[in-house]
């Protein structure tokens, strides 16, 4: 069965694998582009936050610094937290195209989408596949690939991200070694 964004009707139910990932896009796309009081911006970091299990394994496999794993609530909130807003240029993000397929599993959705950013510097898609475990309404686990390298040239971070990558891949010096 395949659920696009698209459809008036929303997702089933808040339980519902398909709706729990609507419900982190829109999140995040809400975060980004909301221009929020203090108080909203904490209450929609907390309800991301409340769509993962308390204990979960997040990762994002694509991340070129490498994956670091996220496996609670706080470390999530963290990583919401973190996400670009208009002070970073942005001046428009949105979830757009979103396609979700359920597999055998009743729990595990798979969400085909993109993120269509708009920045100082253009217009921008990102695209993304999640491969999402939902059990009893909270996410227990998911594989998050999105473009890190469109995301780095919407946000203007493309040459901090290449001269972290050279950084990481140098050979040891003297002062490195000590």
């Amino acid at each position: 069965m395949v659920l696009k964004s698209a459809d008036p009707r929303g997702p089933a139910d808040s339980a519902d694998p398909a709706g729990v990932v609507q419900a982190v896009t829109a999140g995040v796309v809400r975060l980004v582009t909301g221009n929020l009081t203090p108080q909203e911006r904490e209450r929609t970091l907390d309800a991301l936050a409340d769509l993962y299990a308390e204990q979960t394994h997040v990762r994002h496999p694509l991340a070129p610094l490498g994956d670091q794993p996220m496996r609670s609530r706080a470390e999530l909130r963290a990583h919401f937290a973190a996400a670009p807003s208009q002070e970073a240029g942005i001046r428009s993000f949105a979830s757009t195209d979103m396609v979700v397929h359920r597999t055998a599993d009743p729990e595990i959705v798979i969400a085909e989408f993109a993120y269509a950013v708009g920045t100082d510097r253009g217009a921008f898609t990102v695209p993304c596949i999640f491969v999402v475990r939902v059990h009893d309404g909270r996410i227990v686990e998911s594989r998050d690939y999105a473009d890190p390298l469109t995301f780095a040239r919407a946000l203007g971070q493309l040459p901090a991200l290449a001269d972290a990558l050279t950084a990481e891949n140098a050979p040891p010096t003297a002062e490195t070694r000590s």
